[in-house]
């Protein structure tokens, strides 16, 4: 197993592995016991969903140093966690809708997203790597005046409705340690990193939540984001309706999502 991918075909959600020209649908789930299928669905006639749906989405804020420098914010000591609404998760292809109370200041964070494969409590780093059933890319859709100015807290500002894109599928088959990663506005590179400037890695990070809550099998940790966010950028870069917003990471693909207006 390499690649899974959660699909609607026929009316029907499907987790699927992925072939280059079709997905085969697996009996059972990857969190319990699954077998693939002799069934192949071509990958033209099927809608990619979110890979999972999350029982909690966790962040990780700061997590990059260039990006806390960008941000003018110490480098943290321990791993900066918040959490997004489920009610955030957005799938691939799916549009990012500007909230109509805070259209203004939406910005873009390309992510690597951890997640994960068993339930677990106070595990340690070294033990992390086995409740790993592997990763994807996400975007941690931020309204920045609603997270830095008009809140002074974080909750509201990362959790509108579409704020949680993740996709196109899960890789388990992945070192974690050294991808490229980086986001591409209307086809312009607007962030470029690599995991190896992360601060705190997926493990120590898998091990750390694992001490301050239960993580559950399809959980998601949102590991941080290198630098090039938009509100960092002199003049300032917000998404705007028409834009399409791309998260790359290597040895993962490409999460592409449009920029609609949510119009009550």
């Amino acid at each position: 197993m390499s690649r899974i991918a959660r699909i609607e075909w026929n009316g029907h959600v499907h987790y699927c592995t992925v072939e280059q020209e079709h997905f085969r649908p697996l009996e059972g789930d990857p969190f319990t016991t699954w077998k693939e299928t002799d069934q192949r669905i071509p990958r033209t006639e099927a809608k990619l969903l979110s890979p999972v749906q999350p029982c909690q989405i966790l962040a990780i804020g700061l997590n990059y140093k260039e990006h806390a420098k960008e941000s003018g914010s110490p480098v943290p000591d321990a791993p900066l966690l918040f959490v997004k609404a489920t009610s955030a998760l957005n799938g691939p292809e799916e549009s990012i809708l500007l909230p109509s109370m805070a259209p203004n200041e939406v910005d873009y964070e390309a992510e690597l997203v951890i997640v994960i494969g068993q339930k677990v409590k106070n595990i340690s780093p070294k033990e992390a790597p086995t409740a790993i059933l592997g990763y994807t890319c996400g975007n941690d859709v931020s309204a920045r005046d609603c997270q830095l100015r008009l809140d002074k807290q974080w909750a509201r500002g990362k959790s509108f409705d579409t704020f949680a894109p993740i996709g196109p599928w899960i890789e388990t088959d992945l070192d974690p340690s050294n991808l490229d990663v980086r986001s591409l506005l209307n086809g312009k590179v607007m962030q470029q990193g690599s995991t190896s400037d992360m601060i705190f890695d997926c493990a120590e990070l898998v091990s750390y939540l694992s001490r301050c809550m239960t993580l559950f099998p399809g959980s998601i940790i949102m590991t941080g984001t290198p630098p090039g966010v938009g509100f960092a950028r002199k003049p300032p870069v917000f998404l705007r309706e028409g834009d399409v917003i791309e998260v790359e990471i290597q040895g993962i693909g490409t999460l592409r999502n449009p920029v609609l207006l949510d119009r009550p």
